[in-house]
């Protein structure tokens, strides 16, 4: 369970809550409920109440079918199931919402049901993969994973009379959903966390729980955010399947048409979607447009995609394969050098200052990285955000610092890193020989893996652009 946002039941009658209460021992002026009316969009909808004298407040809202939401007051969070026509009356203490929380009235047997199964289950280390069950092995894992599933579904029988058909399908849906999470994602996060092991090598059988139709398609699960968190690993699962990397250059656009394909309901826009929107920040440009225009297809009620549209404007200009912004710069050798002429070569950019330790630091490594490369079709360009003109042209003379080396005054408030969005140094771009970002976050100068990554993007360029389908 969990503090998440809400996820409304999509295409239910819309209806009112109001909810009443008292803060004891007051350490904030208002409470707030928040809900998120729509799956996609990271804005939420937050409905305020200011407590009076007496700690007291009343705060009514629209909701569009039974939904997940959260009750926050000051930094405290704790979750809530709405319906319409609840009618709740909270109380709890100010220095702690989530443990001291009561509930009375229209709604109350659920939301105290949620809080106790919250209590039993997430508070529990016992019952969470980390810190301490990731270090199992797959059947230890599998039997944590099936005796948690059988603890969750006994307190739920066991406390449910009276409870809505709606909760109840809530409930269903968080736990068979969050098993089938952590079950997917096991293998992934397990090499993640467990340094010191290589990635486990499941059994033929391990992945045969993905096969179960109703899981993948499940209308009733919809609003449940955890089945959609679930869809979105699957449909990452289903393309590294079929021998797809995340780096690959087809990577979004595989798991785009994998949701198309694979799912149906109301929950395939928004999956599809929520591909769109890793896209914009992790694929191509052009790629992430087709998609976009393709995707009106499926939301024919155009609920999503003037959000997703948005989001797609506000990442273009870093996306991969957006041209990066051209630049003017005198060089510590005093002549005017600007990106443009770098045409037909890598560039890798470097964002620094003489006064960043971490940017020190790195020195060496790109003097060695310059040195591999020499010869070869990339130019390593410094962009020094310096205000002292005569300490940094010191710096690069004095050591010799291969590569290109040009300054701007101003710093981070300079147009150039504005231009780049550039919020710290070091900060590194790696620029396709078209003058277009192939990476907006390669690795570390000082990373072994940055050797491979530069050898892996020359010609790149194009790769892009021939992956897109014909006519678009």
């Amino acid at each position: 369970m969990g503090s998440r946002a809400s996820r409304p039941l999509l295409g239910r009658a819309q209806g009112t809550v109001v909810l009443t209460g008292k803060v004891s021992g007051r350490t904030a002026d208002t409470v707030a409920v928040s809900v998120r009316e729509n799956p996609l969009d990271v804005k939420e909808q937050i409905t305020y109440a200011r407590l009076d004298d007496k700690g007291e407040f009343r705060l009514a809202l629209t909701v569009n079918g039974p939904t997940r939401a959260d009750l926050v007051y000051g930094d405290d969070v704790t979750d809530l199931f709405l319906e319409p026509g609840n009618q709740l009356e909270v109380r709890f203490k100010g220095s702690d919402l989530a443990s001291t929380v009561r509930y009375k009235g229209r709604g109350a047997e659920a939301n105290t049901f949620m809080s106790e199964m919250d209590e039993k289950f997430v508070e529990n280390d016992g019952f969470q993969v980390l810190p301490d069950n990731i270090m199992l092995y797959e059947p230890g894992f599998l039997s944590f994973l099936d005796y948690r599933r059988k603890e969750e579904q006994k307190f739920v029988e066991g406390g449910t009379d009276g409870l809505s058909p709606a909760f109840k399908e809530y409930l269903k849906a968080e736990i068979a959903y969050s098993y089938a999470n952590d079950r997917l994602t096991f293998q992934d996060l397990r090499e993640q966390v467990v340094a010191t092991e290589g990635r486990l090598k499941m059994s033929p059988t391990y992945y045969d729980f993905l096969n179960d139709k109703a899981l993948i398609n499940n209308p009733a699960a919809a609003q449940s955010e955890q089945y959609q968190e679930f869809l979105l690993n699957y449909v990452h699962y289903l393309a590294t399947s079929n021998g797809k990397l995340r780096s690959d250059p087809d990577f979004y656009q595989v798991c785009y048409d994998l949701a198309k394909k694979q799912l149906d309901g109301p929950v395939k826009p928004i999956i599809m979607g929520r591909v769109l929107k890793e896209s914009f920040r992790f694929g191509h440009v052009k790629q992430s447009a087709a998609m976009l225009e393709d995707f009106r297809s499926v939301d024919a009620k155009n609920h999503y995609y003037p959000l997703l549209r948005q989001d797609f404007d506000t990442h273009k200009a870093f996306a991969i394969g957006a041209p990066a912004p051209d630049f003017k710069l005198i060089s510590a050798k005093g002549d005017t050098v600007s990106l443009k002429q770098f045409a037909g070569k890598l560039v890798y950019l470097n964002f620094w200052r003489t006064t960043s330790g971490l940017a020190l630091r790195d020195l060496p490594y790109a003097a060695e990285l310059a040195k591999k490369f020499e010869g070869k079709n990339i130019v390593f360009l410094n962009v020094a955000l310096d205000e002292n003109e005569g300490a940094w042209k010191q710096l690069v003379v004095s050591k010799r610092l291969p590569g290109v080396h040009v300054r701007t005054a101003g710093g981070l408030r300079s147009a150039i890193a504005r231009a780049y969005a550039v919020q710290d140094v070091p900060s590194y771009f790696l620029l396709a020989e078209d003058g277009t970002f192939l990476n907006t976050k390669p690795k570390r100068l000082s990373s072994r893996a940055a050797v491979d990554e530069i050898k892996e993007s020359f010609g790149k360029a194009n790769t892009y652009s021939s992956t897109l389908p014909t006519g678009k």
